[in-house]
């Protein structure tokens, strides 16, 4: 999953900047009066999908998706995203603003075949475990601690829809005012399409309600869903749904795209060192064959 943990290396450790413009109000009003925002049914052709946007969401292209993330909310360069969707209610301007960064990742077909065996109380130990190992080298290296606090929002795997979504509690630094970052997986045909959003955990009803309805919005083109697979033609991931949990434990379209944001509305400047995501995952697969080889024996 390179754009997940070769991207998480590099970006947090570039560390987290306060929104550029938060604390000019006049720039960030004229920089969202420059956005384009659509609505209705929208394209994402680089993944071969599409959304059809009810009244509640807007469309920002990557250009503009990007003068958000990056000059609005100070986030480092990322041309690997694709979009936004932004609620058309609150603003992007509001103090309880959220949007959702639109990825995607094309190293192939994603078997969904573990997705029943998953013991999530597992994996959240193991996710748990590898961030707690990785925080005394983020501390030694003058970054923040971070801490998985929980699922804000237990893994779910719709087999009929080919879409997964969860959402992590997480906590910087011991700050008393938590994260929360929500995620959407939809699987297609050569890889998958991510949605993530980040805001403050005393906003979940509100983001899980949005992120709900935005579920069933997503599609992939004719010619690219998950149904159209061809085992003899295709190009298969090395992983399954479990890695797309674990691994995704601090993807940098998901802490990045609003975090400082969040973090301006505590007052805090905070830093993140690298999360280590894929040894987590390692460790719950590693466990998973050790016991499976002992049923065997």
């Amino acid at each position: 999953m390179r754009t997940t943990l070769r991207g998480l290396a590099v970006a947090c450790l570039m560390g987290l900047a306060l929104p550029v413009l938060a604390e000019d109000g006049q720039q960030a009003q004229q920089l969202i009066d420059s956005l384009h925002f659509r609505s209705g049914q929208i394209e994402v052709g680089p993944a071969h999908a599409h959304f059809n946007l009810g009244t509640q969401f807007r469309y920002l292209d990557k250009a503009d998706a990007r003068k958000v993330l990056e000059q609005l909310w100070g986030n480092p360069q990322d041309d690997t995203v694709l979009g936004m969707v932004v609620p058309t209610h609150p603003g992007l301007d509001e103090q309880d603003s959220w949007a959702v960064v639109v990825t995607y990742d094309d190293e192939g077909y994603v078997s969904d075949a573990d997705a029943s065996k998953i013991n999530y109380d597992e994996l959240l130990k193991n996710m748990q475990e590898g961030t707690r190992e990785a925080n005394a080298e983020r501390e030694k290296a003058g970054y923040g601690r971070v801490d998985l606090v929980g699922w804000a929002v237990p893994p779910r795997y719709d087999a009929g829809a080919k879409k997964l979504y969860w959402a992590k509690e997480l906590a910087f630094n011991g700050q008393p005012s938590h994260t929360l970052n929500y995620d959407i997986r939809v699987l297609g045909r050569h890889g998958y399409l991510s949605l993530n959003a980040v805001s403050a955990m005393d906003e979940l009803p509100k983001v899980q309600a949005g992120m709900q309805q935005l579920l069933p919005m997503t599609e992939f083109d004719t010619g690219a869903r998950y149904a159209d697979h061809n085992p003899s033609t295709d190009k298969v991931a090395a992983y399954g749904v479990a890695a797309l949990i674990g691994g995704g434990l601090a993807a940098k379209t998901g802490l990045l795209a609003k975090l400082g944001l969040v973090l301006a509305k505590f007052g805090k400047l905070l830093f993140l060192g690298v999360v280590a995501a894929a040894a987590a995952v390692r460790k719950f697969f590693a466990s998973r064959k050790a016991k499976a080889s002992a049923t065997v024996r």
